[in-house]
């Protein structure tokens, strides 16, 4: 989990009893609530926060507390304990969770101008490629066409609904990829 220092098998009885006379509502948090909330963080600002310090804000910005919108709330962040590699997938996989970067699959003409003409649709549609991969050995028996894996940047989950839908309109055979699940960090 990316909350591992909330991790624990059971509350020790000292902090129960401590935590019982002053908690009013216990919020449980899911793995992408906790990436988005890191990445709020970094961006917002420009903190560095481990999983389980974010974990407050990542209750707030889920729908769990929900009440209390609109209203004057301290969180308490802490630890700053987070490995660098593990900062950056996490980074990613709330990009994706945001709607900012999305994959999809497009299959193309195989001859000269088939990939400029992707190109040139996504880059009118505002979207940055981030990723290309061509897949001709293990693609349909169609030698004419290749499919492409590709990545790219968006605003929003909007945008990238708005990405497929040029692409669609642009005559490309265009399928969503599954994001990954956060719990691959």
């Amino acid at each position: 989990t990316l909350a591992d220092g909330l991790a624990v098998p059971t509350v020790g009885p000292r902090a129960f009893a401590l935590a019982r006379k002053v908690v009013d509502e216990l919020v449980i948090v899911d793995e992408e609530s906790i990436a988005q909330a890191i990445l709020r963080l970094l961006e917002l600002e420009r903190g560095v926060v481990e999983g389980g310090g974010a974990s407050s804000l990542a209750a707030l910005l889920g729908n769990g507390l929900s009440h209390l919108k609109g209203k004057d709330v301290v969180l308490i962040l802490c630890g700053g304990n987070i490995d660098p590699t593990v900062l950056g997938r996490v980074i990613e996989h709330a990009l994706v969770a945001d709607g900012r970067l999305t994959r999809f699959q497009v299959v193309i003409s195989d001859r000269p101008g088939g990939l400029a003409r992707l190109t040139e649709t996504i880059a009118s549609s505002g979207a940055s490629i981030k990723q290309i991969v061509h897949e001709r050995a293990f693609a349909s028996a169609d030698v004419s066409t290749v499919e492409v894996d590709c990545v790219v940047e968006t605003r929003d989950h909007e945008h990238s609904r708005g990405v497929i839908r040029a692409l669609t309109a642009a005559g490309f055979a265009c399928r969503r990829l599954a994001k990954f699940a956060i719990n691959e960090v």
